[in-house]
């Protein structure tokens, strides 16, 4: 599971850092806003945790930007500011959880840990089985080989199911232009027998 970690206390930063790589987890460092739309643009990440109070631009500002991107990875913000309000703000930018500081390290993994379960229920259609957190496709208990390219394309559209992924959404996470997105999405369906629908001017979308 990769996390990109959002805050600007460069110690409390290094010290959660360390302690989830203990727990296997892999672990991106972004002290300001503009690292961590640069980290987001160049990877893809399961997780986001972010600080509110930053020095450029709050996390919540940056929550909803990432956002308005299309970009729904799961949040947990960890902050300082303790207000109602403040709370509100965060869970109508698109955060799925809040904790307030100082929180003991035990905590944030029992929040991480509940989101991999919540995340990780297996997509059952026709005969195939998907396990989102590891991205195992698996056809009658096999599992069924992707390329890297083929399976952020299918993650994206199976773990948003009945919903449109956006083609910008799409291109972002594989670096690839408009034609080979079409040549990989007909590849996707032939190899998996499935229907993949083009929802013209919007994006492609699964439906189970």
């Amino acid at each position: 599971m990769k996390i990109l970690l959002l805050e600007d206390d460069y110690d409390l930063a290094k010290t959660l850092k360390e302690i989830l790589e203990l727990e296997n987890y892999k672990v991106d460092i972004a002290n300001n806003a503009n690292e961590a739309y640069e980290k987001t643009f160049n990877n893809k990440y399961d997780l986001y945790i972010f600080d509110i109070n930053l020095p450029d631009e709050n996390g919540i500002e940056v929550l909803k930007n990432l956002k308005n991107a299309d970009d729904n990875t799961p949040t947990i913000f960890i902050t300082a500011l303790t207000d109602l309000n403040t709370m509100a703000k965060a869970f109508e930018a698109g955060s799925e959880d809040y904790i307030k500081k100082p929180f003991e390290p035990e905590e944030l993994l029992i929040r991480i840990k509940a989101k991999i379960k919540k995340n990780n229920n297996t997509i059952k259609f026709k005969d195939y089985e998907y396990e989102p957190i590891n991205k195992v496709l698996k056809k009658e208990g096999k599992i069924i080989p992707l390329s890297q390219t083929l399976k952020d394309i299918f993650h994206e559209l199976i773990t948003n199911k009945n919903n449109i992924v956006s083609k910008e959404r799409l291109l972002d996470i594989t670096d690839s232009t408009d034609a080979s997105l079409r040549v990989n999405i007909n590849k996707l369906k032939q190899k998996l027998g499935i229907d993949i629908k083009n929802i013209r001017g919007e994006g492609y979308t699964i439906e189970i």
